[in-house]
């Protein structure tokens, strides 16, 4: 994941990562409330050997002697012959192994002192404890471990105590602000952790950044969710103001600029799956091109589950099939829509043959037809994982335009629909975004400014977009 993801992940979930931030420091300050606080209280002692009128080399050998031993006398004061003393002169009902949970003894790099730490829920015990368990070591050491030998009436080692313990003012623990800090950090590192996770785990398109990863094939446009969609299905023909409308005029340029060798200009639009928004992109695409003045058909190529009949308020019982059967005549099916150069074929009748309609000879003859009388011509062409059609009639056009919805498609299907289109031997001419959202960081920015649609009409006056052909299409009454 490069960097940029990582910002994206922090400014999509940033409410979750601030919740449970939240709740870690809720849970450190909760703890810190709910624990006893504990006091403790060092005392310390030097560890020397005895050197009476010793020379300098024999005061150096001791120092060095002293410095080896103190390593292994501080693991000796926590064991039962230093702790059992200490149980016996405070009266402590606790075992010696108890009291060794509260005791703790160090000693600082190259020194030959000792440090020994209590720890209790009483300041005074603490403090009373550490002085004991000091007492006791230095009996145990003086008079067990390096007791007198032969005509020595004192140990040679000699331990002092250079500071008894003190009754602490405040508590050790719970450290309050560092339980907080302890808290915060881990919060936020839940929390980031779970959505990373998400994200790494989450298969759907988001963002243009995401296509970027799948396919090196441009992204021709973005267009931005609308929950009236459904209602309004031609936004550039309903509000030609909305910044929507504006979006599908924005890969009306794109798609100009992909006509760059003066070819044909025959497309196929599909997606990996159903429910992604070709049919409205195909329609409102078509739309948008014949308010440049372009001479353009739209085609429902779509022979298994038709929808642009449905969307351009057209009748749709007559159409592609009856002419690819030979039942009727191009120009007979064909409907004008609007007052420009659109024109819609339907699908016709759903035959029980889709896919071998499509790829038919007469199929040729109906694209190069049109090609010849039209600046334009779509082809709205069922999904590419359900089914071969679009893969089939893509080769026979300029190339496939292919949709995906943004939070719906996920990354393996369209990666097998481009996939798809590949084996085919087809073009794919690049990815339409749907469904992005109006806000966040997968949002599309559509600038700053919307425009009215305008339009050339057949005297040359330039008008707003009207609608036109009432007798053939309900949606532009609805206009």
């Amino acid at each position: 994941m490069e960097l940029r993801d990582y910002v994206r992940i922090l400014h999509k979930s940033w409410i979750l990562i601030l919740v449970s931030t939240l709740l870690g420091v809720a849970i450190a300050a909760a703890y810190s409330l709910v624990v006893s606080p504990k006091y403790q209280s060092t005392a310390q002692l030097y560890v020397s050997v005895r050197t009476e009128g010793a020379a300098t080399g024999d005061l150096v050998q001791g120092t060095t002697f002293a410095r080896q031993v103190v390593a292994s006398y501080v693991d000796i004061v926590t064991t039962a012959l230093v702790l059992d003393p200490v149980v016996e002169e405070l009266g402590l009902e606790e075992s010696s192994a108890d009291v060794a949970a509260q005791i703790s003894a160090n000693s600082p790099l190259d020194t030959v002192l000792i440090n020994i730490t209590a720890t209790d829920e009483d300041p005074q015990a603490a403090a009373a404890l550490a002085d004991a368990t000091a007492a006791s070591f230095t009996r145990a050491v003086q008079e067990e471990l390096e007791r007198p030998t032969g005509e020595q009436t004192t140990s040679p080692v000699q331990i002092t105590t250079v500071q008894q313990a003190t009754v602490p003012t405040s508590p050790a623990s719970p450290n309050v602000p560092l339980n907080l800090v302890l808290g915060l950090v881990s919060g936020f590192a839940v929390g980031l952790g779970i959505a990373i996770l998400r994200s790494v785990l989450d298969t759907r398109i988001h963002s243009l950044h995401d296509i970027e990863h799948i396919t090196d094939r441009p992204v021709l446009g973005g267009i931005a969710f609308d929950p009236e969609a459904k209602e309004r299905p031609l936004i550039v023909h309903a509000d030609p103001r909305n910044p929507r409308a504006e979006s599908f005029r924005s890969l009306r340029t794109n798609l100009q600029f992909l006509n760059f060798d003066g070819g044909h200009t025959n497309f196929v639009i599909s997606s990996a799956g159903p429910g992604e928004g070709k049919s409205s992109t195909a329609a409102n695409l078509a739309i948008s091109l014949a308010e440049t003045g372009a001479r353009v058909v739209l085609i429902d190529g779509d022979l298994r589950l038709p929808q642009v009949a449905r969307y351009m308020g057209i009748e749709g019982g007559v159409g592609l099939t009856d002419v690819l059967i030979g039942r009727a005549e191009l120009r007979d099916v064909m409907q004008k829509w609007g007052r420009g150069q659109l024109y819609v074929l339907p699908a016709g009748r759903i035959p029980p043959n889709p896919s071998e309609l499509l790829g038919s000879a007469a199929m040729d003859r109906v694209l190069a037809a049109l090609a010849e009388h039209f600046d334009f011509v779509l082809v709205d062409a069922p999904p590419l994982l359900l089914v071969t059609d679009a893969a089939v009639v893509s080769k026979k056009t300029k190339g496939a335009i292919l949709v995906a919805a943004s939070g719906a498609t996920k990354k393996p299907e369209l990666v097998g629909a481009v996939r798809t289109l590949e084996t085919a031997g087809a073009n794919l001419l690049g990815v339409v975004v749907t469904m992005l959202p109006t806000k966040g960081p997968d949002s599309y920015g559509y600038g700053a400014y919307t425009y009215g649609a305008t339009h050339a009409d057949d005297e040359g006056n330039l008008s707003l977009l009207q609608p036109g052909n009432r007798k053939n299409s309900r949606a532009s009454r609805r206009g």
